[in-house]
């Protein structure tokens, strides 16, 4: 592990605040302590937890689960928990109060032998330093425990890093691909990873997600936070999502994908029929499709109608079936849209159905 521990959070790792192996973490190398195998269906559990800093309470009582053999998001805005959550399963800080668990071992209480069974990249990571990548590797190979043959350079390949070149002269994407590599060598059973596409391209991006579901393939657990939604929607099976501190929502991503509103672009003749007898089929319309957000253009002898739809194509090709419709543009439910609405307070509507009155004669 490595980015900005404190010396506390560095000597539980294994390392000293300069770098170099404390003895205990030598001696435990040496002869490994046992740990606890997970005795139910959860990699990660987190229960009840808070965290305060002073008078800031940075986290509510935080529940959820992370099934193994997963891929969860663990996604919010800026400031809503989700570093702190993750420092904590890490045992990096100490929560106010709660408990948490990985690999069915108590997060507190696992140490180093629980450590090397979990892989983890901060959110901030810092590396500074004359040796090479493959050397600052080998070091930290020391401490996560057995790395199969060959594995730091097939990474390396795959992520597309000199392993030779001084930490210090990397860029931020080529340091944040040694962080991955560090945190996927020694093939952890769970896998906590904050921001890990920060600063890498998109084909390494691409060359990430991969490397996340053969994880997730060879039945290891993976928890990541991204501001990516793109990429939660690709990587991941559900999602934890954080707002203010607490749980707004967890669920799976295909069901939260659905749950999103479809964005409408229906254009009507406006020569069709008398203005007064379109005005009332159109409202008639938009209200059985339960359409909202609604914003009515008229324009050229037609009339733009743009709106939001909650509910299912059927009704909505049911509501329209009597209009005289030239173009219908249905897109798909858009997950980003989906978070973004548990972000922050539901948006108001735009426009509604009085404001299709008169549209067709202004497009005459």
């Amino acid at each position: 592990m490595s980015g900005r521990h404190t010396a506390d959070a560095a000597a539980a790792d294994g390392m000293m605040p300069d770098g170099g192996l404390a003895t205990s973490a030598a001696a435990t190398l040496r002869r490994p302590l046992p740990i606890e195998p997970a005795t139910g269906p959860n990699a990660v559990e987190v229960v009840g937890l808070t965290k305060r800093f002073g008078r800031h309470e940075a986290l509510r009582q935080v529940d959820f689960a992370v099934p193994a053999g997963s891929v969860y998001g663990l996604i919010g805005p800026n400031g809503a928990g989700k570093t702190t959550t993750m420092r904590i399963l890490l045992d990096i800080i100490r929560p106010t109060s709660g408990r948490t668990t990985l690999a069915g071992t108590d997060s507190r209480t696992g140490g180093p032998a629980l450590r090397r069974r979990v892989g983890y990249l901060p959110g901030e990571l810092i590396l500074q330093g004359r040796i090479s990548g493959r050397r600052l590797l080998a070091h930290w190979a020391a401490i996560s425990g057995p790395v199969p043959h060959g594995r730091v350079e097939d990474l390396a390949d795959r992520l597309r890093l000199d392993l030779d070149r001084p930490v210090r002269t990397l860029s931020k994407g080529n340091k944040q691909k040694l962080g991955l590599i560090q945190a996927f060598m020694h093939d952890p059973e769970v896998l906590v990873l904050d921001e890990p596409t920060s600063g890498l391209d998109p084909l390494i991006q691409q060359e990430f997600l991969a490397l996340v579901r053969q994880a997730r393939d060879d039945g290891r657990t993976v928890l990541l936070s991204s501001h990516v939604i793109s990429e939660i929607q690709e990587a991941a099976d559900a999602v934890v999502i954080l707002r203010d501190g607490a749980v707004v929502e967890v669920a799976g991503v295909e069901d939260l994908r659905r749950s999103a509103v479809r964005r409408v672009r229906l254009q009507v003749d406006a020569g069709a029929s008398p203005g007064a007898a379109l005005d009332t089929a159109l409202a008639t319309a938009v209200d059985a499709a339960g359409l909202t957000a609604v914003r009515v253009q008229a324009h050229d002898g037609v009339v733009d109608v743009h709106a939001e739809a909650g509910g299912s194509v059927q009704a909505l090709l049911r509501a329209i079936a009597g209009l005289p419709v030239t173009d219908l543009v249905l897109e798909e439910p858009d997950l980003q849209d989906a978070v973004l609405r548990l972000y922050g307070p539901e948006p108001v509507a735009e426009g509604s159905t009085t404001a299709i009155t008169g549209a067709t004669e202004a497009a005459r």
